[in-house]
């Protein structure tokens, strides 16, 4: 899969769309260290384990490198960023009973704000599945001679 590159110096307007999350009860925020178990544990039932290793990464880092879109006390998604490396967006996702609110939207930007707020101009997507709304939301193009990129090498999961 192909990795992209977003300018982060251009990046579209969210306030709106942060508005509208707030006015329908979902919060977007950093998690605090104290909940990672919990980040972990919606990582691992709706995604990857692959991605619950690059949550801990996420977690290391000050201030954490990850945002959660919660409503009440439920996780509905989350997004990281600089957890595969330096300048990297990702992994990100939303629970697929939360998808289609414009959640996954508003976990990309405030994860590419903040790098942006670190001092990058650019970010790079690794290992794109939806290209398409990446180069939609955020003018994301494809880095040509990307794919495999940096997972190249990546370990088997074990036998189930």
């Amino acid at each position: 899969m192909i990795d992209m590159l977003v300018r982060l110096y251009d990046l579209p307007e969210s306030q709106g769309l942060y508005t509208k999350l707030m006015e329908n009860g979902v919060v977007l925020r950093r998690p605090g260290a104290y909940e990672l178990h919990l980040v972990q544990e919606f990582v691992q039932a709706h995604f990857s384990p692959k991605w619950v290793s690059e949550v801990k990464v996420a977690f290391s880092r000050q201030p954490v490198a990850c945002f959660i879109a919660t409503q009440g006390k439920e996780i509905l998604g989350f997004s990281c960023y600089e957890t595969t490396a330096k300048g990297y967006f990702g992994p990100t996702g939303v629970a697929e009973s939360a998808r289609g609110l414009g959640l996954g939207k508003a976990l990309l930007f405030k994860a590419l704000e903040a790098q942006r707020e670190a001092g990058y101009a650019y970010a790079f997507i690794g290992g794109v599945g939806p290209k398409e709304f990446y180069a939609k939301t955020v003018g994301a193009i494809e880095i040509p001679g990307s794919d495999p990129g940096i997972y190249v090498d990546v370990l088997p999961e074990p036998p189930a």
